[in-house]
């Protein structure tokens, strides 16, 4: 790989070369972010690929030669360049900068390592460099990873990131590099093309507000259990194994599709286990209290012949039987891994098999295996193109576990594995009598509570004496009504659609972390979690709209058990509510928004990789709505995967909430698995969508005062409007030629996108058929695959 002088001279500048040491991976990120680089642009720049930097960034893999050098000159030269900016004195004009005087430090900070390679640790002490306390040592002195430090009350000069040349003067100390590149400020309203008036400026307030406080968290650097945690997993989260070329030998290709230095040298289950634990495959715990993934390893269909494993069949002594889910226990291969003291969990070894041994010293030794050809991804939220190597299956893996998780099943599981992965319920306590475990604060306790009577599903136990509508429904909206006669005149029907509306109803929303409470004529609080018993028949809505209160949009009719969502944007209609009955959760606070966070940002990183950034709308609404139209045309099939992953692991994560019983053995009034899960808990469920349906109902309100436009159809998320024209544009733009603000484009989660439009005299007729035009405005006459 070699350096393009002239790519790298596009970001910095002209200027000499000289290899430093490189940050640790959170600084990398944070000098790229502050910066203004997009990943995209600085991989083209290095000669590398997207997922490679990827890797180069998160420190699942270290660059070499002169890639190395290239990328140690570009963060550099960013660095000389921020610093700056949070020195706490500005030196004189007229004098050059000196640095506060600092200990003596390593000229190449080098952290001292134990003999096994691991990083050796000591009680903590003041930094060399930074004066914040760190656990590592370079040469015995205090100094955290790579040299590279946290904000401190005094921040090193931009001279101390590297050794300068003490021949070469102050200036030559750094490269010179290109001023970094700032928004231009807003100069006026942006112009709609085609339209009269402009619509709302190029960056709201509450998005300036948003990458102010992004980049000073990116600045705090990643604590020292984060930098540990990264350095444990140099090979990165998976391998996807394959056969050579050659035939003669099995080859690893790692999480950005290179293939792996080495890879199991015989061919047995055992061996595949032993070696991704010993070139430490992982990956790094997402809360400090957390664990660390399990190294994942896919086996192509050729692998899995090499290992002695059968594909999928009917012969249920030999073969792999979907129905029954796992390889025969008396298959020679299952007798292979138990011989050398391994274990498979209950599910046996099957599509997601996990083989573990038994921790030793506290050590977790667990690999899982995926296994395409007995259907691992063939369902379950994945969406893998056909004509994918194994190089290319790894970089799609690889990019979804860097950017969400490393995948333990399904999309759904996955994302129910990211919400425990974020929240841990427990931690290590030390009390008198020694280290114990109690709760993290913001975590739902470790053992699962029941949830009230009136919220659980038909089959659950504690619905059997339930009186008839005694429920809680909360599905998202089904509706439709006639057409006025103003709306039947008009030509086209036009659908928008929210982008990821569950993820972003989970942003800061308040839900349950312990059992329920039941009480009589409760008096409502909007800010208790829960489930109340109360009449809102007599709440006026706009009779053009869906009734927020159901889920066919139908007008309530007599007292019925709502969640506080529900009740509350009763209240802000104008309401009184006077609740009959109440199950209330008094422990309570905002569980899924890490998990709304982390997804929030794989997706806009995604849809950034498929050339549609954040601030594209805002710019440019018809680029906006060009780039979006030709998303599957022009896009990377691997990321565009990545995108359908990463949308049914956010819709998966909702339903696995409410999970009901799986399997034919299932008996009516029996208690199912999904039960003993702390996340099973249908409120939650029921919060997170009816805060989904009162914000879009919210917003069609807004929609109608703005324009003069009702809804006549909904779809869950998706709204259809009539319209003059078959364009977005057409019903987003007010009398006045500006864009409203009520349903507004962009690409980020809550915000709206094209779904579809079709000529008016095709809606009318499925209306006369009764149909919700919402389903087919994308299609037409046949359903959408989206649903």
């Amino acid at each position: 790989m070699t350096d393009t002088p002239d790519a790298i001279g596009a970001l910095l500048g002209a200027g000499p070369r000289r290899a430093v040491p490189l940050p640790d991976p959170a600084q990398r990120r944070r000098l790229r972010t502050e910066y203004g680089l997009t990943k995209t642009e600085t991989a083209k720049a290095l000669g590398v690929s997207p997922s490679t930097f990827s890797a180069y960034e998160s420190g699942q893999r270290e660059p070499q030669g002169e890639a190395r050098t290239a990328y140690a000159r570009l963060l550099e030269g960013i660095a000389a360049q921020l610093t700056p900016e949070h020195a706490l004195e500005e030196p004189a004009a007229s004098e050059p900068f000196t640095a506060p005087e600092q200990p003596t430090a390593p000229a190449v900070p080098m952290l001292d390592q134990n003999p096994d390679g691991s990083l050796a640790m000591a009680p903590p002490r003041p930094c060399v460099q930074c004066g914040q306390p760190s656990v590592y040592r370079a040469q015995g002195m205090p100094m955290h990873l790579g040299g590279f430090c946290r904000p401190a009350a005094v921040r090193a000069a931009p001279q101390q990131l590297a050794p300068a040349d003490p021949a070469a003067g102050p200036a030559a100390s750094v490269a010179p590099v290109a001023a970094p590149r700032r928004a231009a400020p807003a100069t006026g309203p942006v112009a709609v093309p085609h339209r009269a008036g402009s619509p709302r400026p190029v960056a709201s307030s509450r998005a300036r507000k948003a990458s102010v406080k992004k980049a000073s968290a990116a600045s705090a650097g990643p604590a020292d259990w984060e930098a540990a945690a990264a350095a444990r997993f140099p090979a990165g989260p998976l391998a996807v194994l394959d056969v050579a070329p050659s035939g003669k030998a099995l080859v690893a290709y790692l999480a950005d599709g290179t293939p792996a230095a080495t890879a199991p040298a015989r061919r047995t289950l055992t061996d595949v286990v032993e070696w991704a634990l010993e070139v430490k495959l992982g990956s790094p715990r997402l809360h400090r209290h957390g664990k660390d993934g399990d190294a994942l390893v896919v086996l192509t269909d050729v692998a899995l012949a090499e290992l002695g494993l059968p594909p999928m069949g009917r012969d249920e002594k030999k073969e792999f039987v979907q129905r029954l889910g796992q390889l025969p226990k008396a298959h020679k291969a299952v007798k292979q891994i138990e011989k050398a003291g391994w274990q498979l969990t209950q599910r046996g070894l099957g599509p997601w098999a996990r083989i573990y041994r038994t921790p030793e010293d506290g050590k977790r030794q667990c690999v899982q295996l995926c296994i395409p050809a007995w259907g691992a991804l063939a369902s379950g939220g994945w969406q893998i193109p056909d004509d994918l190597d194994a190089s290319g299956l790894a970089r799609l893996l690889g990019t979804y576990a860097t950017r969400v998780l490393t995948p333990r099943g399904s999309t759904a599981v996955s994302g129910l594995e990211l919400v425990t992965a974020l929240r841990p319920p427990t931690k290590a306590v030390r009390t008198e009598a020694g280290w114990t475990s109690g709760p993290v604060e913001g975590s739902r306790p470790r053992d699962a509570f029941d949830p009230a009577p009136p919220e659980v599903p038909d089959i659950h136990p504690l619905a059997h004496d339930r009186e008839a509508g005694g429920e809680l429904v909360t599905e998202a909206w089904d509706w439709h009504r006639p057409l006025t006669d103003q709306e039947q005149a008009a030509p086209y029907a036009v659908g928008l659609d929210i982008n990821m509306a569950f993820l972003a109803a989970a942003g800061r929303l308040t839900l349950p972390l312990s059992g329920p409470v039941h009480e009589l004529n409760p008096v409502f609080d909007p800010k208790t979690p829960g489930s109340w018993l109360v009449d809102l028949s007599h709440v006026e809505t706009d009779p053009l709209l869906p009734s927020p209160f159901t889920a066919d949009g139908s007008r309530p009719t007599c007292p019925a058990w709502y969640s506080t969502v529900k009740v509350a944007y009763a209240s802000e209609l104008g309401a009184r509510p006077q609740p009959l009955e109440g199950w209330l959760r008094y422990e309570h606070g905002p569980y899924l928004d890490p998990w709304h966070k982390h997804l929030r940002a794989a997706y806009l990183e995604t849809m950034a990789a498929l050339g549609v950034p954040l601030t594209l709308a805002d710019t440019d609404p018809v680029a906006f709505l060009d780039a979006m139209a030709n998303l599957k045309a022009t896009g990377d099939p691997a990321e565009l995967a990545v995108l359908h992953a990463i949308k049914q692991t956010a819709k998966g994560t909702i339903g696995k909430m409410r999970e009901r019983p799986r399997g034919h053995g299932y008996k009516m009034g029996e208690r199912w698995a999904a039960l003993e899960r702390p996340t099973w808990d249908p409120l939650m469920r029921a919060l997170v969508i009816d805060t989904a349906t009162v914000n879009l109902h919210r917003k069609l309100r807004k929609m109608a005062a703005d324009t003069g436009l009702h809804a006549f159809a909904v779809l869950s998320d998706c709204a259809v409007f009539a319209a003059p024209g078959p364009g977005a544009l057409d019903i987003l733009t007010r009398p006045d030629g500006t864009l409203t603000t009520a349903l507004r484009l962009g690409v980020s989660p809550g915000m709206v996108k094209f779904e579809g439009s079709r000529p008016m005299a095709e809606i009318a007729e499925l209306l006369a058929d009764d149909a919700n035009p919402a389903r087919h405005i994308k299609t037409g006459g046949v359903v959408s695959a989206d649903e």
